[in-house]
């Protein structure tokens, strides 16, 4: 099933991608998309769940880091060096004559960790990663339910331009019924008037629906990673599906299994071993180590030097002012910190529980309420229709059952909307896995796992592969709309075209630099010369355009006076 959604996502993004390079003309091509479709590409392309996988990996090398701390390093020292001065020459009187000394020396050391740092240092990092493999999967059940949310905002947009476009109908109608009444007398002016005026406020109603339909679209393709010019064809609709949980349930199955609230729980393990590490600092360092160290003339001789020596070293920081001390302290208190984060973190899961169950409740009762709302609405539309063509109701009665009608319509599909999002908003409140079971995880973790066998045991589906863990980690270009893209192609064109003839420019003779520069001449020339045509040729006009309007003037002259004359004789005769 994975494998069959992958390939679907990868063909949609692919015929997305074939529309966009033919020009902006095909940018509206439309793309059938379910909500699973949606998800499925939001996991593959959304930028936020590819930082929150640049974290993870972080914090895996940041393991690695912590682990090879704990093992042997071997360090080699070399020098070279021309040598000369009093001492030198009597130690040459004494012994072998010689201008050069070369040093070499090997060492190799080992920290026995008898302050216990390095291994708390590695169990630092390995919670690190737990809780960053954690954080992961509650960024994937947030995309989720972003994704989902923006998707039902789709489907509740389209709904309501349904709505609308049947308001605009039956006003048109009505219209006409009452313009036909008008026509042999039976209605006045003010009911054609009314009702026109009714229709223009629908259809400006409908073009707003229009336009949040239009922008729900470009947030649900910005969500999935998909150009915001996009035009997406949902396959689903809202739909009413119960809901047979109790709360009671929910909340237990919450505190078990939210990922955030089992990330806070590693945070406090972090922060034990910080109090544990600050603590190391009141016991000694003591490290193995092995060296040799060879001096002569030549690279690689011992002539003139030579030592090895193996051993333990330690040092005991007995007195440091109370240093440690406070960052025992220091430790201590960013341990509280976290113990009331993680503890406000449980609260906050009992709380947004409650409130996305209680959401759903009200949801779903609303359901129920707006639909008889509806058949009534209907009803009482019909029944005002045939009373005002019967003559016995007025034409405000219809207007204001349409608007009614329409109220109902509209609510009912925001009933439909809420429950569908609350729904999703409480599978996310309680932790609904995505990609890894995270009871099964902690479980893991606790009896020994290392962070990778424990996710493999997590996992909730196949495990990815190598070519999908690579894919996952390419940093995508820049989503584009159609014309954007088609500019960007243009400028990048032009880029290379320039690099190209900058580079063409550097292998060029001297009679070829000369030719090209007496091209460029006669091409500029020729553009100064179409320039000055141009504007004689605009002087021309403008010349022209300002003797006909003289001439205009002085035709209308005389016809102008002789109004003049003829309002004054009128004025005196008067």
């Amino acid at each position: 099933m994975k494998m069959t959604k992958k390939k679907l996502t990868m063909a949609i993004l692919a015929g997305i991608m074939a529309f966009g390079t033919c020009g902006t003309s095909l940018a509206a091509d439309a793309v059938d998309v379910s909500l699973d479709d949606c998800v499925q590409m939001a996991f593959e392309n959304n930028r936020t769940l590819k930082q929150s996988l640049a974290q993870v990996d972080s914090a895996r090398w940041n393991l690695s880091s912590a682990r090879r701390q704990n093992g042997p390093s071997l360090t080699w020292q070399g020098s070279a060096n021309r040598i000369g001065g009093r001492s030198y020459q009597q130690a040459r009187m004494q012994g072998p004559d010689y201008n050069y000394a070369w040093g070499n020396s090997l060492s190799a050391s080992y920290n026995l960790d008898a302050s216990g740092q390095l291994k708390h240092n590695r169990d630092m990092a390995g919670y690190a990663l737990n809780e960053a493999d954690v954080t992961l999967e509650n960024a994937k059940q947030a995309v989720k339910y972003q994704t989902t949310a923006a998707y039902f905002q789709l489907l509740e947009a389209r709904n309501n331009i349904d709505v609308v476009q049947q308001s605009v109908d039956a006003l048109s109608e009505h219209l006409r019924n009452v313009n036909a009444q008008y026509q042999v007398g039976t209605v006045a002016k003010s009911d054609v008037l009314a009702s026109e005026v009714q229709l223009a406020n629908a259809q400006q109603s409908l073009v707003t629906a229009q336009n949040n339909y239009d922008v729900a679209m470009a947030s649900l393709n910005n969500i999935i990673g998909l150009s915001t010019d996009t035009e997406l064809r949902p396959k689903d609709s809202l739909q009413y599906t119960p809901y047979d949980l109790n709360l009671d349930n929910c909340t237990v199955y919450a505190l078990d299994n939210r990922p955030d609230g089992i990330a806070a729980d590693y945070a406090v393990k972090e922060a034990e071993e910080q109090v544990e590490i600050a603590k190391a600092g009141y016991r000694p360092n003591v490290q193995a180590g092995i060296s040799k160290a060879i001096a002569g003339e030549k690279p690689l001789y011992d002539d003139h030097s030579g030592s090895w020596q193996v051993g333990l070293s330690a040092s005991w920081n007995i007195f440091d002012n109370g240093i440690t001390q406070s960052s025992v302290e220091q430790a201590k208190a960013g341990l509280r910190a976290k113990q009331e984060a993680a503890a406000a973190s449980k609260e906050k899961i009992q709380f947004d529980v409650r409130q996305q169950f209680l959401n759903l409740q009200a949801a779903e009762k609303n359901i129920k309420t707006t639909q008889t709302a509806v058949a009534q609405a209907e009803e009482d539309y019909k029944i005002a229709n045939v009373r005002y063509q019967a003559g016995v109701d007025t034409n405000l009665a219809v207007m204001d059952a349409n608007e009614k009608l329409t109220a109902a319509r509209t609510n009912y599909y925001s009933a439909l909307y809420n429950y569908n999002v609350a729904k999703a908003s409480l599978d996310q409140a309680m932790g609904i896995p995505v990609d890894i079971d995270v009871t099964r995880y902690v479980a893991a973790q606790k009896e020994g796992d290392k962070p990778q066998k424990a996710l493999e045991a997590a996992y909730l589906r196949q495990k990815p592969t190598a070519e999908e863990e690579k894919n996952a980690r390419i940093v995508r270009d820049v989503v584009r709309t159609a014309a954007a893209q088609e500019a960007y192609d243009k400028e990048t064109e032009a880029e290379q075209q320039a690099a190209a003839e900058r580079k063409a420019a550097k292998h060029m003779t001297k009679a070829q630099k000369e030719e090209q520069e007496k091209k460029q001449a006669e091409q500029k020339a020729e553009k100064e010369k179409a320039e000055a045509e141009a504007a004689a040729a605009q002087k021309a006009a403008e010349a022209k355009a300002a003797e006909e309007k003289a001439a205009e003037e002085k035709a209308a002259a005389p016809e102008n006076l002789s109004q003049e004359s003829q309002q004054v004789e009128g004025e005196l005769a008067e």
